[in-house]
C-alpha cells in the first residue's frame, strides 16, 4: 500500500498588531511526495470576522493577483472560480477552535510555490508562504 502522507500542522492565530501568519513560514516536500496539511486555528475572534484558509498555487502563481480576486468573493469562501486552475491544493477556512485537512501531491518539479490565506486582506498582513520542493 501507499505510505500516509506525511503531516504539516499548520497553525494560525488571531492577529498580532496588524500582522498575521502561519505558525510554519516555510514546509519544504520532496518531489512527488504526499502531504497532509491540517490548519488548526488557535483565535478567539468570532468566525464571521477571522477565519483563515491554506490554498497552495502553481508555481508561477502571482498570490497577490489571487488574493486581490479572492477578497471580492466571500459567496465562494473567498476562491476566485477565474483563478481556480491555479489551486494545487486548498484546505477549508477554519474559525475559532476549528481544524480542515487536505491530503495532496506535492508538484514532481522543484521550485517554490506560494500559499496563502484568501480571506481579505489577510495576505497584505503577511499570511503567505512557501512549499518548496526540492
Amino acid at each position: 500500500g501507499a505510505a500516509a502522507p506525511g503531516l504539516v500542522v499548520l497553525t494560525v492565530t488571531d492577529p498580532v498588531g496588524e500582522k498575521m501568519s502561519y505558525s510554519k513560514s516555510v514546509i519544504t516536500a520532496k518531489p512527488g511526495e504526499r502531504l497532509k496539511v491540517r490548519l488548526i486555528s488557535m483565535g478567539t475572534l468570532p468566525r464571521t470576522v477571522m477565519t483563515h484558509n491554506f490554498v497552495l498555487l502553481s508555481a508561477g502563481s502571482d498570490p497577490r493577483k489571487f488574493s486581490d480576486a479572492a477578497a471580492l468573493t466571500p459567496a465562494t469562501g473567498y476562491i476566485p472560480a477565474a483563478l481556480k486552475s491555479q489551486i494545487l491544493a486548498q484546505a477549508d477556512m477554519v474559525g475559532p477552535g476549528d481544524q480542515s485537512e487536505v491530503v495532496f501531491t506535492a508538484p514532481k518539479t522543484p521550485g517554490s510555490y506560494p500559499f496563502l490565506c484568501t480571506f481579505a486582506a489577510h495576505f497584505a498582513a503577511g499570511m503567505s508562504r512557501m512549499v518548496v520542493v526540492k
